[in-house]
């Protein structure tokens, strides 16, 4: 039986449920389907544009 491995575009367009929590000073964001991927920003729309970030680095390393 054949193995079909998806591209990193795939898994970058499935719809995470992402949580986004205020803190003190920052918010923080995470990506709870995929264990430790997280991060935060100043704003929440900082915060949003980190996670992509680390979503996409997360699933990089994943693929490998």
């Amino acid at each position: 039986m054949k193995q079909t491995t998806k591209d990193l575009a795939y898994y970058m367009a499935l719809p995470y449920t992402i949580q986004l929590t205020p803190a003190e000073d920052y918010w923080f964001v995470e990506i709870p389907l995929l264990k430790g991927c997280m991060s935060h920003g100043d704003t929440p729309t900082e915060a949003l544009k980190m996670i992509e970030e680390a979503k996409e680095l997360w699933l990089e390393v994943a693929l490998e």
